[in-house]
């Protein structure tokens, strides 16, 4: 079979490996559509462990069933999570399953852009998920993403009557648009340095935009009638971003950091003033199961409008042009690539 090897955002390699073998509690997924994450772009995370087959969106088709599955059947369209938490340790009794070394440490191989992928006895217990027979295979692709944001959502409390700045207007910057607008929340202003970026999130549900560029506490307090945002979400890597929602936060508000600048980056916390107006920091890693059954429910009622957010579909030996397009984040959003595309 046909699998990429990314080895930078400059670098992939379309290689010929082994069909994987399946085991007795294993199955064989046929991938049919896989997308291509922002986090899948970010050098400092990838680079350290390539050469590596990446894609952790995939879905397709139960290609072969090991003789102990009972639960899935050949032919059966299906989403597959990569990680799984173990549903018993301290983490994820307390909830927070996105901390659990079992949940890190899972995966199905090789990666989701490949034509092929083992799924391992305990992603088949816990990470299947059959697609309902409307949602398209790259429709299925957006179940992990959104399960993220749903989960950052629901972390941060978000309210109706709040008003959300969402920094970063790529795929989860859009996706937290349009699941706030699915929550009907009051006003949702998206600052973005990208034009293209800040139209598409006009188009998604944004009450408003603005230039990040500008400045940004006080166009913010002209969008929501002199007051800064009682939710704020980092939607981007950038330091500058980081460090602008630090004074765009209200009192008894929330930070929430769904993204964070590369590990050697410090920020100055003015912790006396977020102390004296109870402001809140937080932070959202992955999705758990049950991000995932809210998220698929979500997309199962066809109010978030994840279809029109595919720029790109493309078959796996255009690997390096869909790795480019995300990296450039120039007029292209969520870019799919479709392993088996005949």
């Amino acid at each position: 079979m046909l699998a990429a090897f990314y080895y930078n955002n400059h670098d992939v390699r379309i290689e010929e490996i082994p069909i994987p073998t399946i085991g007795e509690d294993e199955v064989l997924l046929k991938v049919m559509a896989s997308g291509i994450c922002g986090s899948d772009v970010i050098e400092w995370y990838r680079v350290p462990k390539a050469p590596r087959v990446l894609g952790h969106e995939a879905t397709g088709i139960i290609y072969k069933v090991g003789s102990k599955v009972k639960k899935i059947k050949e032919g059966d369209r299906v989403f597959v999570s990569h990680h799984v938490p173990c549903n018993q340790c301290r983490y994820c009794q307390r909830g927070s399953h996105t901390a659990c070394q079992t949940l890190h440490t899972t995966n199905y191989y090789p990666g989701g852009f490949a034509q092929y992928v083992r799924v391992p006895k305990i992603n088949v217990e816990y990470g299947i998920y059959k697609l309902p027979d409307s949602m398209s295979y790259a429709e299925g692709t957006f179940i992990e993403p959104l399960a993220c944001v749903s989960r950052g959502q629901r972390l941060a409390n978000l309210k109706k009557d709040d008003t959300v700045l969402i920094i970063g207007s790529g795929i989860s910057g859009i996706l937290h648009v349009q699941l706030a607008k699915y929550k009907e929340v009051a006003n949702i202003v998206v600052a973005d340095i990208n034009p293209y970026r800040l139209e598409l999130a006009k188009k998604f549900g944004a009450h408003h935009t603005i230039n990040a560029k500008e400045n940004l506490p006080q166009k913010l307090k002209e969008a929501n009638g002199g007051c800064l945002a009682d939710q704020v979400v980092v939607c981007t890597g950038a330091t500058s971003a980081a460090m602008s929602a630090l004074d765009c936060v209200e009192s008894g508000g929330v930070i929430l950091y769904f993204a964070v600048p590369d590990p050697t980056v410090k920020l100055p916390l003015p912790i006396n003033q977020f102390w004296r107006n109870e402001i809140t920091i937080r932070t959202s890693y992955g999705a758990a199961p049950n991000d995932l059954d809210d998220s698929l429910r979500y997309l199962a009622t066809g109010r978030l409008n994840v279809k029109a957010m595919i720029t790109h579909k493309l078959p796996l030996s255009e690997a390096q042009e869909g790795f480019r397009l995300m990296a450039e984040a120039g007029n292209s959003l969520k870019v799919i690539l479709e392993p088996n595309r005949e």
